[in-house]
């Protein structure tokens, strides 16, 4: 790449995009890379305010932007991912599907750690709906050194591709209610309207549901019934607190699930609990649920229902960002 007056440049090959930019009209590229110039370009560039131009010089220890993110496009698209066409520089990464997008922290920040490279996204973990921006690439320079690409190749070459969107998947869904005032009908249940209203966006509802007074036994012998009834997730509501009376916790632990947390570094929602029967994710969800707009039921459902397998680490990377 050699830069050259404007006014010596009619036959020579534009090496990058030339944007106008006039304010809420247009901001497009006037003149594509690769263009050949001509005399009658010439004004036109002076009037965009180009006195000099970067013209194509072979040098091959250099690559243009545009060849660099499509470098970084490969080693970052995934599955359910949809790229566009590169635009001055810049390549943007959007789901072809509903779900919740996932990418390799730590070997992003790598990545971005080596000079004159840029790979933004969009939260990790998230749930993303289709035709949602997700990522964008770019190198910083006009030009740079091949020997930085080779070197983000090499980072990534294990972890390949960085990037996904997990589809959300259909599930049978078992809802336990607890709650001995809510067994006895002494008060309506106002915890199963909400959560089929939190299932509805995800486009599942409540298969079946049983009412359990406070005992351990009876949850435990509810939940039993739900996996007999072959559902795939089981929600239990209420009694998670510390106090004596709320056995919710034992009952799910007595069913031989596996648990994989009781209690989280989220707010609200610190009393959640994730256990496994088998592939089957039961969780027990504190009362903050049913009053509170945003919880860690809101973080995890999404996950859970891609047929993400959570373990207690990803719980305990969710004090970053869990003050919801």
């Amino acid at each position: 790449m050699k830069e050259i007056k404007v006014q010596d440049a009619v036959g020579q090959i534009l090496c990058h995009d030339v944007t106008e930019i006039v304010r809420g009209v247009v901001k497009d590229a006037k003149f594509r890379k690769g263009h050949i110039i001509t005399a009658e370009d010439i004004p036109v560039l002076l009037k965009l305010g180009k006195e000099n131009i970067f013209v194509w010089e072979n040098d091959e220890s250099k690559l243009h932007e545009n060849d660099a993110a499509e470098i970084l496009r490969a080693l970052c698209q995934g599955e359910n991912l949809s790229a566009s066409d590169v635009k001055e520089g810049k390549i943007e990464l959007k789901a072809t599907c509903d779900g919740v997008f996932h990418v390799d922290a730590e070997k992003l920040n790598e990545i971005n750690s080596v000079d004159e490279i840029c790979i933004a996204t969009v939260q990790n973990n998230i749930p993303v709906r289709k035709n949602k921006s997700v990522a964008g690439m770019r190198v910083i320079p006009l030009v740079i050194d091949k020997k930085k690409l080779e070197n983000v190749q090499k980072i990534a070459e294990n972890a390949l591709p960085l990037m996904k969107i997990a589809p959300y998947k259909k599930f049978k869904v078992g809802l336990v209610v607890t709650g001995s005032e809510i067994f006895h009908k002494r008060i309506k249940d106002d915890f199963t309207p909400v959560i089929e209203a939190k299932l509805k966006t995800f486009g599942l509802k409540v298969d079946e549901r049983r009412i359990s007074d406070d005992s351990k036994e009876m949850t435990r012998e509810k939940i039993a019934e739900m996996l007999d009834l072959g559902c795939e997730m089981i929600l239990c509501t209420g009694g998670m607190s510390v106090d004596p009376d709320d056995r919710t916790p034992a009952a799910i632990k007595s069913t031989g699930a596996d648990i994989v947390t009781y209690g989280v570094p989220v707010l609200p929602g610190a009393m959640f609990m994730l256990a496994y029967k088998g592939d089957v994710p039961i969780m027990g969800l504190p009362g903050c649920v049913m009053f509170c707009s945003k919880t860690v039921f809101d973080m995890i459902l999404p996950r859970i229902i891609t047929g993400e397998r959570l373990t207690r680490e990803n719980f305990t990377k969710m004090g970053v960002g869990g003050l919801l």
